[in-house]
């Protein structure tokens, strides 16, 4: 049974159609993209699967249960992560702390004695900041990290309630080209190791087909292409609408580049 399932999802906004029965699945611990060029459903998509929108039409289901149209604060608890376009932290707040209110909340103690919350989870907390790497600035604010170091924290948090499924709206936004290609390979790599499934919508096609798994192509609200970051790229539709001849050849040096380093070692990775 497939982690997430995605069936003939719809959506209507006035006349305007930006989901087309967009259906899909995903595995635990595997990387899937939605790309498209704008105004193609991605973000539609998205937001369905999260909850932020509800659908027209379709079902999604998570690990076997339907969690269509439910509201987001519900589908997190169900064991779904989730990070944002521009990163969603509490800036005064110290880098654990902000761990610390997420672990407090899915574990419904908002509500504790005020003095008491800087202790609940610390320890907890700590452990998924070593996750990606932050636990040696634990208690420095939030403001005073750099933006790269900011979207880390944000994956710590999305990562307190040991999701099932992670979504990732535009992860790599505002980062620097090196600091980019760090986060996914954290996340690839917590993913696989921690069987998360991560869906994931990017405009920089190098991250893109350096790290997924599977990629979905949506034009106008309908899926034209699905595959391997190399069938994508061999597919002639995919030339013609969305990335050119151009930007399929710097997608295909970024994966190249990116399996050479990891020494091609991972079991769907394939030689070009």
């Amino acid at each position: 049974m497939s982690l997430l399932v995605a069936e003939s999802l719809e959506k209507n906004f006035g006349g305007v159609r930006a989901a087309k029965g967009v259906s899909f699945t995903l595995e635990a611990g595997e990387l899937l993209a939605i790309i498209g060029p704008n105004g193609a459903g991605k973000s539609t998509t998205f937001n369905m699967v999260g909850g932020q929108l509800r659908p027209d039409g379709g079902v999604v289901r998570l690990a076997g249960e339907i969690i269509t149209g439910l509201p987001p604060r519900l589908i997190w608890r169900k064991g779904v992560g989730r990070t944002f376009q521009i990163a969603q932290t509490f800036v005064s707040m110290s880098v654990v702390e902000n761990v610390q209110m997420a672990l407090i909340s899915f574990h419904g103690e908002t509500r504790a004695v005020l003095p008491a919350t800087a202790r609940l989870h610390r320890e907890a907390a700590l452990g998924f900041l070593a996750r990606v790497g932050m636990a040696d600035v634990a208690d420095k604010p939030v403001n005073e990290l750099a933006y790269g170091d900011v979207k880390r924290v944000e994956l710590a948090i999305a990562l307190a309630a040991e999701p099932k499924l992670l979504l990732m709206d535009e992860p790599t936004a505002g980062m620097a080209p090196r600091e980019r290609a760090g986060l996914m390979e954290l996340t690839a790599t917590i993913a696989r190791e921690h069987r998360i499934g991560v869906l994931f919508t990017e405009h920089d096609m190098d991250q893109v087909f350096a790290h997924a798994d599977r990629i979905l192509v949506l034009v106008r609200g309908e899926i034209i292409a699905a595959g391997t970051p190399d069938e994508v790229r061999a597919d002639a539709r995919v030339k013609q609408v969305y990335l050119g001849e151009h930007g399929v050849e710097a997608a295909l040096r970024a994966r190249k580049a990116r399996l050479a380093q990891a020494g091609a070692t991972h079991p769907t990775a394939e030689a070009t």
